[in-house]
C-alpha cells in the first residue's frame, strides 16, 4: 500500500478515507492508476479527477450503501467498481451491514495487491469460465443446515461472516492454536487457490511447483482429515510457512501466496513511507528502501528487507506488550516457496500484457507521457 495525499490540499489521506479532512474534497481511488483522488462535483452523479482531469462516477456501494470509495469511469456501464462486482452474494442487510462493510474492506485492499502485482482480475459476468466470484454467507440458525465454511471452489469464493467479527475470529484462532488469523489473510490466502488454477495448474509451471511443494495429486480430503486427527508434523517449522500450510501443496501455496502478498504490501508502505534502519552495528539488521516495490526487484533484495522490517515490527510490538505482529520463521525451504510465487508472478507480467492496469500506468508515468507525471513519477521507481 502506498503513501497517499489530496490532489487540492496535499493533505495526507489513507487508502479507506472518503474525504480530505483538511479542505473537505470527496475522495476516490481510482483502480486504473492507483492512487487516491480527490474529486470535484460535475453533476449530480459525475465527478472530474484532480489527478487525471478526467470523469468518474461514484460505486454504487459507495453512494447508495457508504461500503465502498471507488470510482467508475464515466464511460463504464457498469454501477459497481472493480471490486465491489465481484461479489455475487452480500449478507442480510441490514443485519449483517457492518459485517459485510469489513468484508468489502479486506477485499479492496486485496484487489489492490493484485492490481500492483499484475495478476489477471476478471468477473465471473465477464469471464463464466475463469472469472472470480464472491460469496458472503452466514451460518443458517436452522439445526439441520451444514455450516459455511471459507474456501475456494472453482473460482467461487465463500467467506463465512463470522471471520468479520473480531471476537469470533480470535476465539477461531486460539481453538485452532494459530499464531495469526486476520480478515484478510483469509482473503489473501483463498485467492491463492484461485491463481493455482489459473497459473499452475496444467501449465508449464507444474513441475517446478511439484518441486518445490510436493505432489498435488495426493488425497486433498485425507490430508486434510489427517491435520486435523493428527495434527501437524512437529517439524513442520522446517519445511512450511505455517502448520496449516503442511496440510497438502494446494494448501502450502495458497499459505505461501498469502505470506508473500503480506511481504510485498507491507514493504510497500515501509518503503513509500521512507523507512530506513540504519544500525550502528554492522551486524545488526539494515534497511534501505527509497523506492516503492516492483516485481523487477531481485526476490533476495525482498526478502532480505522483509527481515529486516520484520525485527523492528516485532520489537516495536514488543515496546507496547503486544503479541509479535509477524508471529513466523522463515525457513529456507519456506523461501524457496516464496522465490516460486515471486517467479510466477514475474513471468505472468512477461506474458501478459498489464494496458489498464497500475503497472501500465506507473511504466506510462516514467516515460513523460502521462499528464499526471509530476504527481506519480515515483509510484514505481
Amino acid at each position: 500500500m502506498r503513501v497517499f495525499h489530496c490532489g487540492h490540499c496535499q493533505n495526507l489521506v489513507f487508502f479507506e478515507n472518503i474525504v480530505c479532512i483538511q479542505c473537505g474534497h470527496t475522495l476516490a481511488f481510482l483502480p486504473e492508476i492507483g492512487m487516491i483522488s480527490s474529486l470535484d462535483a460535475v453533476s449530480s452523479s459525475e465527478w472530474k479527477s484532480s489527478l487525471t482531469g478526467s470523469l468518474y462516477r461514484l460505486c454504487e456501494n459507495y453512494s447508495q450503501h457508504q461500503t465502498c470509495n471507488w470510482a467508475i469511469r464515466a464511460e463504464d456501464p457498469n454501477e459497481l467498481c472493480l471490486s465491489c462486482r465481484l461479489t455475487q452474494v452480500i449478507p442480510n442487510l441490514p443485519e449483517h451491514t457492518e459485517a459485510w462493510q469489513k468484508l468489502e474492506r479486506a477485499k479492496r485492499r486485496l484487489v489492490y495487491s493484485l492490481l500492483t502485482l499484475g495478476c489477471p482480475i476478471e468477473s465471473r459476468d465477464d469471464d463464466p469460465d475463469q472469472g472470480l466470484a464472491y460469496k458472503f454467507l452466514a451460518d443458517s440458525p436452522m439445526l439441520d443446515e451444514a455450516p459455511v465454511f471459507t474456501g475456494h471452489s472453482s473460482g467461487i469464493i465463500t467467506v463465512n461472516i463470522a471471520e468479520a467479527d473480531d471476537v469470533e475470529r480470535e476465539r477461531r484462532r486460539c481453538a485452532l492454536h494459530e499464531p495469526y488469523r486476520t480478515l484478510l489473510g483469509h482473503f489473501r490466502h483463498e485467492i491463492g487457490h484461485y491463481y493455482w488454477d489459473r497459473l499452475i495448474k496444467d501449465s508449464p509451471r507444474i513441475d517446478a511447483f511439484r518441486a518445490a511443494f510436493g505432489d498435488e495429486r495426493v488425497d486433498y480430503a485425507a490430508a486434510l482429515d489427517n491435520h486435523y486427527q493428527q495434527g501437524p508434523a512437529p517439524d513442520w517449522p522446517e519445511s512450511f510457512v505455517s502448520a496449516y500450510a503442511s496440510v497438502h501443496p494446494w494448501e502450502d501455496w495458497a499459505e505461501t501466496w498469502a505470506h508473500y502478498l503480506h511481504l510485498t504490501d507491507t514493504l510497500e508502505i515501509a518503503a513509500d513511507s521512507g523507512l530506513s534502519l540504519r544500525p550502528r552495528r554492522s551486524d545488526e539488521p539494515r534497511l534501505e528502501m527509497r523506492h516503492t516495490i516492483r516485481q523487477s526487484h531481485p526476490f533476495e533484495r525482498l526478502i532480505d528487507n522483509w527481515l529486516s522490517l520484520t525485527y523492528l515490527l516485532n520489537n516495536l510490538n514488543r515496546g507496547l506488550g503486544l503479541p509479535d505482529g509477524y508471529p513466523f520463521v522463515l525457513s529456507p525451504p519456506a523461501i524457496s516457496k516464496l522465490r516460486l510465487v515471486h517467479e510466477t508472478i514475474c513471468d505472468l507480467n512477461k506474458e501478459e500484457s498489464l494496458s489498464g492496469t497500475i503497472g501500465a500506468y506507473r511504466r506510462q508515468c516514467e516515460s513523460g507521457n502521462s499528464p499526471e507525471k509530476s504527481e506519480l513519477a515515483n509510484v514505481g521507481a
